[in-house]
């Protein structure tokens, strides 16, 4: 499976649609673009994760380190989910304190 990642920007923030697995050999490519994006000055990312079929401890530490990246701008990063599987994921390992978390996209432009 592979992974697809679209980019947009509102509301002055960009969000990136990810879509299919986020595993060890795909993770690094959802890594690059974060990257990328703070390189170019996008310090406000929403990642819409409502496409992931699967994300792993890899996938976690891209978004961890994603985090880390646009903290160090005054930036946010904020994750779009309504998986219950992928929810747990988050619940499970504390990082559901760490992220914000929204339902829809809508919500996520929406809020702060």
């Amino acid at each position: 499976m592979d992974l697809s990642l679209t980019t947009r920007e509102a509301g002055g923030k960009t969000v990136v649609a990810v879509g299919g697995e986020i595993d060890v050999y795909t993770a690094p490519k959802l890594r690059d673009k974060i990257t990328e994006l703070v390189a170019g000055g996008s310090y406000h990312l929403v990642i819409d994760m409502q496409d992931v079929e699967f994300l792993d401890s890899t996938g976690l530490g891209v978004l961890v380190g994603g985090l880390k990246k646009v903290r160090a701008h005054d930036g946010s990063l904020q994750l779009v989910c309504n998986q219950d599987r992928l929810l747990k994921i988050f619940r499970i390992t504390g990082l559901a304190k760490v992220f914000v978390i929204h339902d829809t996209a809508d919500q996520a432009l929406a809020a702060g």
